[in-house]
């Protein structure tokens, strides 16, 4: 999840990057290992707010926001 108080600087899910999504795919395996690889499916997934009013924030959710890095098999 990514928050933002305006879209001044882009939207939410721009700030999540190569790196982030490297970040998060490196834990997601990390934690796949730790239950020995269970045979499901997974997604990586985005939930961005929008919070340019506080009683209103505009919450989007980005399915398949990115995929798991060629580098990692599963």
């Amino acid at each position: 999840m990514k928050t933002r108080a305006s879209e001044e600087r882009g939207r939410p899910s721009d700030a999540v990057d190569y790196d982030k999504q490297r970040r998060v795919a490196k834990g997601a395996m990390a934690w796949l290992r730790l239950l020995n690889f269970p045979d499901i499916r997974f997604r990586f997934d985005i939930v961005e707010v929008l919070a340019t009013s506080p009683d209103a924030p505009e919450i989007t959710l980005i399915r398949n926001a990115f995929p798991l890095p060629e580098y990692y098999v599963y």
